[in-house]
C-alpha cells in the first residue's frame, strides 16, 4: 500500500506540473500548499519527479508508472518500493553501475534508445559522444566549488571532519556530492559555488594586470569573480540586463572582497553609445543567454519541456549581441565566448558568424565535455579583435 501511496503522491505532482517554473522552485512551492505531506513523502516525491524526467523522451509509449519504475532503477542504487513492485526482478540489479543497468532494460524493453533521452540529439555540436553524454542525465552532477589554493587543504580538511566527501580535481577545483550544504561549514566568501566546466573558461580569459575587462551579461557575477582570481590588479565594469542579478552580484562581490568594479543595467541588443561613449576594452567576457542544454542534467524537467523553436531564438539573441558589443574591444585583444549549451547553433555556428561578419579572428575554441566529469557541458572560444587597417 506504501506504493501506491507514494505513486499517488507522484502523478498528482506530475499532473499539476507544467514546465514553466523550473522544478527546484516549483517543488517548494507545491509542497507549503500540501503540508499534510510528511518529510519522507517529500523525499520520496522528489526522487522520484526527478528520476522520471531524467528518462526524458525515452519509451513514451508505456505508461507512466512503468516509466517511472525504469527511471528510477536506471537512477539509484538504493531501492524504492515502485521498483520492487513494478520490477521484481531487478531487485538484485539495483546496485549495479548505470552503465551495467542500460543493457538489462534495453533487454527488457526492445525499444529503449538511448537517444531518445536527450531528444535533441541532431543539434548537438561535434565531438559530443552521443550515448556517453545521454546516459549521463541519469546522475546528478556533483556541485563544484572553487577555492583559493592557499586554502585549499584546510577547507578539504573541514570538509573531511564533517564526514563529507570531497575531491580535489585541482589546487582550486574540489567536488562535493551534490546537495552538500556547506553554510554552515565553511565561512562565507572561502569558496565560490561553480561548476568545473565554467571553472575551465577562465583558462581562457589571460588578463593582464591593469587591464580593463567588461563581463557584459554578468549575472551574479561568477565569470568576473573567476577572472579576478586570475589577475586583481584589474579595473571591471559589470553589466546585465536585470537590476536583481545585479543586486546579488553585489553580495558575492562583497564577500570576496572585491571593491572596485563599475557597474550598469545594459540592454544589449540596443545601442549603448550614449552609456558607454567610445570606451574601449583589453578583454571583453560574453557569457550568453543560451538555451542552457549543457545543463540539463541538474534540471532534467528540460528533456520533456524545452521547445525546439527555442534553438534559433537564442541564436539570434547571441549574434545580435554580439554585432553591438565587438565596437567596445580594443584591436589585437580578446573577446571571450562561453554558453552552457550543448547545441551546435549556439556554438560554432556563431563562432562562425563572428569570423564572417565581424572584424575577429579565431585563436581558439572548445567544447568542454562535463559530463566526463560529472558536471555541465559548455562550450568556450577566444576571439580576437583584428587590427584596422
Amino acid at each position: 500500500m506504501r506504493a501506491d501511496h507514494q505513486l499517488r503522491a507522484f502523478e498528482q505532482i506530475l499532473s499539476n506540473y507544467d514546465g514553466s517554473l523550473p522544478l527546484h522552485r516549483f517543488l517548494p512551492a507545491y509542497f507549503k500548499q500540501h503540508k499534510q505531506m510528511g518529510s519522507s513523502d517529500r523525499r520520496w516525491a522528489t526522487r522520484h519527479i526527478y528520476s522520471f524526467f531524467r528518462l526524458g523522451k525515452a519509451l513514451s509509449a508505456l505508461s507512466e508508472e512503468e516509466r517511472l519504475s525504469i527511471a528510477d532503477f536506471l537512477c539509484h542504487d538504493t531501492l524504492s518500493l515502485i521498483v520492487e513492485k513494478n520490477l521484481p526482478e531487478l531487485k538484485e540489479s539495483i546496485t549495479l553501475p548505470l552503465e551495467e543497468k542500460i543493457p538489462i532494460v534495453k533487454t527488457r524493453y526492445p525499444d529503449f534508445d538511448l537517444q531518445e533521452v536527450y531528444p535533441f540529439h541532431a543539434n548537438l555540436s561535434d565531438g559530443l559522444e552521443g550515448e556517453a553524454f545521454c546516459t549521463s542525465f541519469f546522475k546528478q552532477p556533483d556541485l563544484f566549488i572553487r577555492v583559493g589554493g592557499e586554502e585549499s587543504a584546510a577547507i578539504i580538511a573541514k570538509l573531511e571532519d564533517e564526514n563529507i566527501a570531497v575531491k580535489a580535481i585541482s589546487d582550486t577545483a574540489l567536488a562535493l556530492p551534490n546537495g552538500t550544504k556547506l553554510e554552515t561549514i565553511l565561512k562565507e566568501g572561502s569558496y565560490q559555488v561553480q561548476d568545473l566546466s565554467s571553472q575551465h573558461t577562465g583558462n581562457y580569459f589571460k588578463p593582464n594586470k591593469w587591464d580593463k575587462w567588461w563581463d557584459c551579461c554578468a549575472a551574479s557575477g561568477g565569470k568576473t569573480l573567476l577572472l579576478h582570481s586570475l589577475e586583481p590588479v584589474i579595473e571591471l565594469l559589470v553589466s546585465d540586463l536585470r537590476e536583481s542579478v545585479l543586486l546579488n552580484l553585489d553580495e558575492r562581490f562583497r564577500l570576496a572582497g572585491i571593491k572596485k568594479y563599475h557597474k550598469k543595467e545594459l540592454d544589449l541588443l540596443q545601442n549603448n553609445d550614449q552609456v558607454l561613449h567610445h570606451y574601449q576594452f583589453d578583454g571583453i567576457i560574453l557569457d550568453a543567454p543560451c538555451t542552457g542544454s549543457g545543463t540539463w542534467g541538474r534540471t532534467p524537467e528540460m528533456l520533456t519541456f524545452f521547445e525546439e523553436r527555442k534553438i534559433n531564438q537564442f541564436a539570434s539573441i547571441q549574434k545580435g549581441i554580439v554585432q553591438n558589443i565587438v565596437k567596445y574591444l580594443k584591436p589585437g585583444k580578446p573577446l571571450i565566448y562561453i554558453t552552457c549549451s550543448a547545441f551546435t547553433e549556439e556554438n560554432e555556428a556563431i563562432v562562425q558568424h563572428m569570423i564572417d561578419t565581424l572584424p575577429l579572428e579565431l585563436e581558439k575554441m572548445e567544447l568542454i565535455k562535463g559530463y566526463e566529469n560529472s558536471a555541465d557541458t559548455m562550450f568556450v572560444a577566444r576571439l580576437i579583435k583584428k587590427s584596422q587597417d
